[in-house]
């Protein structure tokens, strides 16, 4: 299975290339993450590692074509699976967990590998890599700290709160605590004082 998972992250590679805020190095992070919650929820590895890799593959289709990603990619995926002759029986569960994993997605995750992929590519726009991500993603769109300090507040400060495993609660919850702490930071540099980020920083529950 294990050659399975590097064939398949070997053409994925090939299509997003390794750098960028959704490069090669994101879904990395996000197989990873995978399999830690994956484990400690009892997840089926077969579509959940796919799922993972898979996840982001439609995004320079939604950068040309202005596609949801997650819908583009389902597709994507499924032929591509079907291709390499990957098990049939997992092949719609793949599908679904890609089409649902988005922050926007309006459809919602309905399976434990599904929630479990939503988890970790939130938990990656979280912590150290999620600051990493958000000032990355501020310079590909020609923005400055501004924009990525109004993606923390759009974004990133809200996903503690939309975790779905117990896994993945525990993990965002130290993440968070992280991005609070470095935008309390920023802030004082900047010439403002911890506690005017601090106060708009909504509580975890």
């Amino acid at each position: 299975m294990e050659d399975t998972f590097e064939k398949i992250r070997n053409h994925v590679t090939t299509i997003l290339g390794q750098e960028g805020s959704h490069g090669m190095d994101h879904v990395v992070r996000v197989t990873s993450l995978c399999r830690i919650i994956g484990a400690d929820e009892h997840a089926d590895m077969a579509i959940l590692i796919p799922a993972a890799l898979l996840h982001d593959i439609a995004r320079p289709v939604e950068k040309l074509r202005s596609v949801p990603h997650e819908m583009e990619g389902s597709r994507i995926a499924e032929q591509y699976l079907r291709s390499i002759h990957y098990d049939e029986t997992r092949i719609p569960a793949i599908a679904g967990a890609i089409r649902t994993h988005r922050f926007r997605s309006n459809e919602l995750p309905a399976t434990l590998e599904a929630k479990v992929l939503s988890d970790a590519d939130k938990l990656d726009a979280m912590g150290a890599s999620g600051i990493a991500r958000t000032f990355m993603r501020a310079a590909e769109y020609g923005g400055g700290i501004d924009d990525a300090v109004a993606h923390f507040h759009d974004k990133l400060l809200k996903l503690d709160r939309l975790m779905y495993t117990e896994s993945g609660r525990r993990i965002a919850k130290t993440r968070h605590a992280f991005l609070i702490w470095f935008l309390d930071t920023l802030e004082e540099e900047r010439g403002g004082s911890k506690s005017q980020v601090s106060d708009t920083i909504i509580p975890s529950t």
